[in-house]
């Protein structure tokens, strides 16, 4: 109830939600297929079944988008792939894509 002299104010907020990012994976000719799906189901969080569907893209399309995220989100997974792929010692490639 308003008193006399006093104002209302109305606010009204929206939320945007965050643009997304693809998260690409390149094939190449070094990093073993199982070390591909192993990535895609630990860090994309992919069922095997969907990581060798999506494996078989990469591999045969040479690319493939798995997966679309919020930039940060992207952008730490792409990282962790890379790390781990590092470690083994592969070229494993893959990047976020506006």
């Amino acid at each position: 109830m308003a008193v006399e002299g006093q104002l209302k104010e109305h606010t009204n907020i929206k939320v945007k939600q965050p643009d997304l990012y693809k998260v690409v994976m390149f094939n190449d000719d070094f990093t073993p297929m199982e070390f591909v799906v192993e990535i895609l189901m630990t860090i994309f969080h992919k069922t095997y079944g969907d990581a060798i569907k999506t494996m078989m893209m990469v591999h045969k399309g040479n690319r493939a988008v798995v997966g679309r995220y919020a930039y940060d989100i992207a952008k730490t997974k792409v990282e962790r792939a890379i790390k781990l792929a590092r470690a083994e010692g592969y070229p494993f490639r893959v990047e976020v894509q506006k």
